[in-house]
């Protein structure tokens, strides 16, 4: 059984916190679309709903949860962030609840096997498939509709990336 490690708990209230954050900006932040989300720049000339860039930092920090706990603190977390995602967005509920989890579900699938091989393109990899998986199941089951993708994508593509090279220069600066 693996015992909380306390000096990590930050990584957690992180993770909880940016799934609220999450929910809370797509209805909240940005020029707000009557019946559809709140979209910001995301660069590239895109636009995507404002959660987006929050739902990029909860994969970076699920994949940290993942090196500290262990895989099953992984999905007790997405479960929570699942039920969190319903519970705080009820117009959103399924498109969300079932965004999240699908997606950090495919983020811990393709996590796991490459991390003994290099963290930091694992982190980048497996959160940039995470956002793709992400951006397209809610986007359709919350609007019935793709114009955002390209830049949801985007948005969290960026948010996976920096959190590969973070993990990277943490990984060389401790050696």
């Amino acid at each position: 059984m693996t015992f909380i490690k306390w000096q990590y708990s930050p990584v957690w209230g992180a993770y909880i916190f940016s799934i609220i954050l999450a929910n809370w900006m797509i209805n909240n932040i940005g020029d707000c679309i009557p019946g559809g989300p709140c979209v910001i720049p995301v660069g590239f000339g895109l636009s995507a709903p404002s959660g987006e860039l929050m739902i990029g930092i909860a994969l970076v920090l699920r994949d940290s949860i993942h090196e500290v706990y262990g895989r099953w603190w992984v999905v007790g977390g997405i479960l929570v962030g699942a039920m969190l995602s319903s519970a705080i967005s009820p117009s959103l509920a399924v498109a969300s609840g079932v965004a999240f989890a699908v997606s950090e579900l495919a983020d811990l699938v393709i996590y796991e096997p490459l991390r003994q091989r290099n963290r930091a393109i694992a982190v980048a990899i497996s959160g940039t498939v995470g956002g793709a998986v992400d951006s397209a199941l809610f986007l359709f089951l919350a609007f019935g509709s793709l114009d955002f993708f390209a830049g949801q994508f985007a948005g969290k593509t960026e948010m996976a990336i920096l959190g590969g090279v973070i993990v990277g220069v943490y990984k060389f600066l401790r050696r």
